[in-house]
């Protein structure tokens, strides 16, 4: 196995180039999983923790581009109150140890339907930036991932960064598990409010072959906070209505039955973390009224 390490951005694009092959490595969560399960055995591996653009994050005009080797422990500390969605789902992820290793980006890169950080990319219409030496292309995070364990990479292509816009309204996210903490989630729900263009997004995880956006759901509750006149009076919302966005954001799920739980199970779990998720996240926006 050949081990290649660039030093800067345009010498992975050149290398990933040269060697389309390769497999992409910053924190190795998932990576060495698979080496040492010898899952895969790939030709080559290409190290990305000397190239320092991808280490970075920016912020300009509400927006954030946050580097694919962005840690989940930096989320935390750096981004929680910028992207406080992402800053909850990554405290859910492994251990510290892991959360100061793994990366968003890598998250992204290995696609699976369980990926912590990807229902709040979901929830607030993230970009994904890919880039090759042919140049730079922006990928809708929905259009990304496109099934278990598979995105839309091209073979010469790396994840450099995701987009963003900042937080202008609360964020949650809220997964279930066998245990506390260490674990791969049986389901998961992202959530975001957005009052400066009253809508409410929501992504569905761990319960389908990608991440799920509940358009329906986020349509009905959109219409029914704007039919009550709930952006400006931050009354609460219909408990008939939370009702049916969690119905909603349950039919929208397509689970499968395996190791972690039953797709019955998670189909009613999902449902019951839409319901808590929106009225954690609407309480917040009440309370933030004064």
């Amino acid at each position: 196995m050949e081990f290649l390490q660039p030093a800067d951005l345009r010498e992975v694009l050149e290398t990933k180039a040269a060697h389309p092959e390769a497999v992409p490595i910053f924190g190795g969560t998932d990576v060495m999983v698979d080496l040492n399960f010898d899952r895969e055995r790939p030709g080559a591996v290409l190290d990305l923790t000397r190239v320092p653009e991808i280490r970075e994050w920016s912020r300009k005009d509400r927006r954030l581009r946050v580097g694919a080797g962005v840690t989940y422990t930096r989320a935390i500390t750096e981004l929680g109150g910028l992207l406080p969605g992402l800053a909850m789902a990554s405290r859910t992820v492994g251990s510290p140890q892991i959360r100061n290793r793994g990366t968003i980006g890598g998250n992204l890169g290995s696609a699976s339907p369980a990926g912590d950080a990807l229902p709040p990319l979901y929830a607030s219409d993230a970009g994904i930036e890919v880039a090759s030496v042919r140049g730079v292309r922006m990928v809708p995070v929905e259009e990304f991932i496109t099934g278990p364990r598979t995105n839309a990479l091209r073979p010469d292509e790396l994840i450099t960064a995701f987009m963003i816009p900042e937080a202008r309204g609360p964020q949650q996210y809220a997964k279930i598990g066998p245990r506390n903490a260490m674990v791969i989630a049986v389901c998961s729900l992202g959530l975001a409010l957005h009052p400066e263009s009253r809508a409410v997004g929501a992504c569905i995880g761990s319960a389908g072959p990608t991440p799920i956006r509940p358009h329906e759901a986020e349509g009905f509750i959109e219409g029914v906070i704007e039919e009550h006149g709930l952006w400006e009076s931050r009354s609460e919302i219909p408990a008939s209505a939370l009702e049916r966005f969690g119905a909603l954001v349950a039919e929208a799920a397509k689970p499968i039955d395996d190791v972690r739980g039953t797709a019955s199970y998670r189909r009613h779990a999902v449902g019951v973390l839409a319901r808590r998720t929106l009225t954690w996240a609407w309480d917040e926006y009440r309370r933030d009224a004064g």
